[in-house]
C-alpha cells in the first residue's frame, strides 16, 4: 500500500481580495497545474482564445451577479499565484466550462463529466461520538490528486470555514464554523444545458457563507443551475438531508429509520425519477451499486464511528468500478480514480482526508482551528 503527499493546508484571512492573494501564493504550483489541465482540455477541444474568452466571461458575469466579492477573490488568487484571471474563473465553472465546451463542439474528444463520488451522511442517533458524520469519496480524474487542497478561510464578514478544494477553486466539500457541511457529486437529467446558471463551485462556496443553516438550504433548492448535481447538506445541531438538483427544481430526500442518507449518481427520488430522464447511467451503472453497499456496510454497526465510515469507503466490491475506485481508463480515455475521501464531524471542527484512498490509507485531521496532524494509518 503506497502512502500518496498529503494535501497542502493553506490557511488565509482577511479581505476577499486579500485572502485571494495570500491563497494564490501559498498554492502556486497547484493553481497553475489545475489551470492547465483544463486549458489543455478547452484546447483539445478546438476552442480559440477568442470563444474560450466569451465562454469565460459568461460565467464570470453570472458569478459577480450572484456575488461581486467572489470575482475579488478569484482576483486575489490570480494575483498571488500569476496567472490570468480568466484562468480561475475556468477553474470556478470547470464543470459548465467543459460541458458547454462539448456542447458545442460536439465532435471533440474530451473526458466525461464523472465528478463521480459516493456520499454519506450519519445523524447523531446512529453516530458514536453523538455528532453528525458527513463523508464523501471523490471519484475524478486521477492528476487531480496533484492539484487538490485543503482551504481554512477565517474571517470577519461570515462565518470561517474548511473545504477540500482544487487549487483556485473557492470551495468544494466542507464545512463552517456555524456547523454546516456540504458534499456533492454528478447527476445528470435530460434538462441538463437547456439553460446556463450559476456555477456548482459558486453554489458550494455560498453554502458555506452561511451562518444560518436555513439560508443554506434555501441557496441549494433555489439558485438556477446549468445542470444536474445531488447536493448533501449536513447541520451539526443533528439534521441531514440530500437535494437531488436539476436546472430548475430540487427533490429533497431525507435519512431513513436507519438515521443514514448515502447517495452516490443515479437519481433516487420517486419524484424526480416520474418527472426526469436519468441520462447518466451509461457512464455510471456502478452507481446503482455503490450506495447500497456503504448503507449495507454501515448497518452492520450498532453505532458508527468515523473509522466505520472510512471503512465503508474503503470498498472494493466490483473493483475498479467499486465504491473506492483505483486509477483506471475512464469512459473517454483519462485516467479516473477515487481522488481523496474527506470525512468530516462539523460539531469538531475536524475534516479527515486521505489523497487516493484506494492506494493509501493515511489521513490528515485538518482542523477550523488548530494545526493539520497527520493520523496512523486504519488498519484493513
Amino acid at each position: 500500500m503506497s502512502t500518496f503527499q498529503q494535501f497542502p493546508f493553506v490557511s488565509v484571512n482577511g479581505r476577499p481580495y486579500e485572502r485571494g492573494v495570500q491563497y494564490g501564493r501559498a498554492a502556486v504550483g497547484r493553481v497553475r497545474a489545475s489551470a492547465a489541465m483544463y486549458g489543455q482540455t478547452l484546447h483539445a477541444l478546438g476552442y480559440s482564445a477568442s470563444a474560450r474568452a466569451a465562454l469565460i466571461g459568461h460565467f464570470e458575469t453570472m458569478i459577480g451577479e450572484l456575488d461581486a466579492s467572489y470575482l475579488e477573490e478569484m482576483r486575489g488568487i490570480a494575483d498571488g499565484a500569476d496567472v490570468p484571471f480568466a484562468d480561475i474563473v475556468m477553474i470556478n465553472a470547470r464543470t459548465e466550462v467543459l460541458a458547454k465546451a462539448r456542447a458545442d463542439k460536439a465532435e471533440a474528444e474530451g473526458e466525461a463529466l464523472l465528478d463521480g463520488c459516493t456520499g454519506a451522511l450519519v445523524l447523531p442517533e446512529r453516530s458514536a461520538t453523538g455528532n453528525l458524520l458527513h463523508a464523501q469519496n471523490w471519484d475524478w480524474r486521477a492528476d487531480c490528486v496533484e492539484t487538490g487542497i485543503v482551504l481554512r478561510v477565517q474571517r470577519d464578514d461570515g462565518p470561517d470555514f474548511l473545504t477540500f478544494v482544487e487549487a483556485g477553486g473557492l470551495a468544494r466539500s466542507g464545512m463552517n464554523s456555524a456547523g454546516v457541511s456540504i458534499t456533492a457529486n454528478y447527476l445528470e437529467s435530460d434538462r441538463d444545458f437547456k439553460q446556463l446558471g450559476v456555477p456548482l463551485a459558486i453554489l458550494r462556496r455560498k453554502v458555506l457563507d452561511q451562518p444560518v443553516f436555513a439560508n443554506a438550504l434555501k441557496a441549494v433548492a433555489t439558485t438556477p443551475k446549468s445542470c444536474s448535481n445531488n447536493i448533501m447538506l449536513g447541520m451539526a445541531e443533528g439534521f441531514a438531508i440530500d437535494f437531488e438538483c436539476t436546472t430548475n427544481e430540487a427533490f429533497p430526500l431525507y435519512p431513513g429509520a436507519d438515521n443514514l442518507i448515502v447517495h452516490a449518481n443515479h437519481w433516487v427520488s420517486p419524484v424526480a425519477r416520474a418527472k426526469l430522464v436519468d441520462t447518466g447511467c451509461e457512464n455510471s451503472a456502478d452507481s446503482y451499486y455503490r450506495d447500497w453497499r456503504v448503507h449495507k456496510l454501515l448497518n452492520q454497526h450498532e453505532t458508527i464511528s468515523r473509522d466505520d465510515l472510512k471503512q465503508a469507503l474503503f470498498d472494493d466490491f466490483g473493483t475498479p468500478f467499486s465504491v473506492c475506485r483505483p486509477p483506471r481508463e475512464g469512459v473517454r480515455h483519462s485516467i479516473t480514480a477515487t481522488v481523496a475521501m474527506v470525512v468530516m464531524e462539523p460539531a469538531l471542527g475536524e475534516m479527515d482526508v486521505a489523497p487516493m484512498p484506494a492506494l493509501n490509507r493515511r489521513f490528515t485531521r485538518y482542523r477550523l482551528k488548530g494545526d493539520p496532524v497527520l493520523l496512523d494509518a486504519p488498519s484493513v
